[in-house]
């Protein structure tokens, strides 16, 4: 078992070297401003915001669709601390510069974007946990559109730029950064979710009236869940904030809600694994691979049918029904990423060979015969 648990730790310690490696080159090369660099920006905070929202959908099965709303919460806080005070003038050009008049570093601000949205889900989840199912789904909807609303005011726009977009906070420069904040974060979920809270979690899941019955406060730990997932939520809104260079809210709309639920569904509702995987192949689909679909297509003076702008998300919705017509419960299930099933694998590989040049052949129950 103690060599088992070394030789994984190796192996996660030689993956994550390389892929350091990689994302180095990548940062030091021409192919920073490619479409690879944007692929895996993208798909390593859409990877956070899926995994915090399958934390509360897929492991504790509380069916909410407030995700937008908290990563709004978290973008706007992120933002509003980190404009340089000579800018404010510029971004808050119709607000006399707004009332805040500092600036934060980075990673505190980050942290405090995290605990905003945090704060505002504790705030509603004493009623709106006590809702379940659809009722849930629909309150927490309706809790994200009104605080899209809310922000845009103008009474609040000394602090928010009401409608208007908030730029010029501070961002970052290397590929690395949000891999690594995302990466520490996913880590962290993965801990609670191995932790006694995790197991509590997955008890509510399967039936509430049992996990009560052993002595698990549903309150308490529904109101953990809930708050964890949108305080990761609002990290993950301050690292699209700072990708896309702005903060609206008009681009944390009740879609992108619906956008991060069907990835945590193609990934595999309660698998980090998946969540992880189907985040980094949604975007790749959806932003890269098919994107030729949009040009308009010559062959001579014949001219490809239907190929042209828009048609590239027809195939890819069709790509989609594939994946969940042929995988029920998404990519990964609910299995997660084993060293251990890899160099099964790899070692039934190896038999099939040696057996194949020896002339042996596997029988049922591991026998082999000349």
């Amino acid at each position: 078992m103690k060599n088992k648990k070394t030789r994984n730790l190796i192996c996660s310690l030689l993956l994550a070297a390389v892929l350091v490696g990689v994302l180095l080159y990548i940062d030091n090369s021409p192919l920073k401003s490619s479409m690879l660099s944007t692929v895996l920006q993208k798909g390593a905070i859409y990877a956070l915001l899926v995994v915090s929202m399958n934390l509360l959908n897929g492991f504790t099965g509380l069916f909410s669709l407030g995700q937008a709303g908290f990563m709004l919460l978290g973008a706007y806080t992120y933002a509003i601390l980190t404009i340089p005070v000579d800018q404010r003038i510029n971004v808050y050009q119709y607000f006399n510069g707004g009332i805040v008049q500092f600036q934060m570093p980075q990673i505190p601000a980050l942290i405090l974007a995290g605990a905003v949205a945090a704060l505002f889900a504790a705030l509603i989840g004493a009623p709106v946990l006590r809702l379940k199912s659809d009722y849930l789904a629909i309150a927490t909807l309706g809790f994200a559109e009104i605080l899209r609303a809310v922000i845009q005011w103008e009474k609040l726009g000394p602090l928010t730029n009401a409608s208007n977009i908030l730029r010029k906070f501070t961002g970052y420069d290397s590929i690395l950064f949000p891999f690594i904040v995302s990466g520490v974060c996913i880590a962290i979920i993965v801990l609670l979710i191995n932790s006694t809270y995790g197991r509590a979690f997955k008890a509510i899941r399967e039936d509430e009236i049992a996990a009560e019955a052993m002595g698990i406060n549903l309150m308490k730990h529904k109101m953990l869940s809930f708050c964890t997932s949108s305080f990761f939520a609002g990290i993950g809104g301050a690292l699209l904030a700072m990708f896309q260079y702005n903060a609206h809210a008009k681009n944390f709309t009740t879609a992108m809600t619906y956008e991060i639920l069907l990835i945590v569904v193609i990934g595999g509702i309660g698998s980090i694994t998946g969540s992880v995987l189907g985040s980094f192949l949604y975007v790749a689909c959806s932003e890269w691979w098919l994107r030729f679909l949009d040009n308009p297509t010559m062959i001579g003076t014949f001219k490809v049918p239907l190929l042209g702008h828009g048609f590239r998300m027809v195939v890819f919705s069709v790509v989609i029904m594939v994946i969940v017509l042929f995988y029920r419960q998404g990519l990964m299930g609910t299995k997660e990423f084993s060293w251990d099933a890899i160099f099964a694998f790899f070692g039934k590989i190896g038999r099939f060979f040696k057996n194949l040049f020896t002339g042996k052949k596997a029988v049922k129950g591991g026998a082999a015969n000349e």
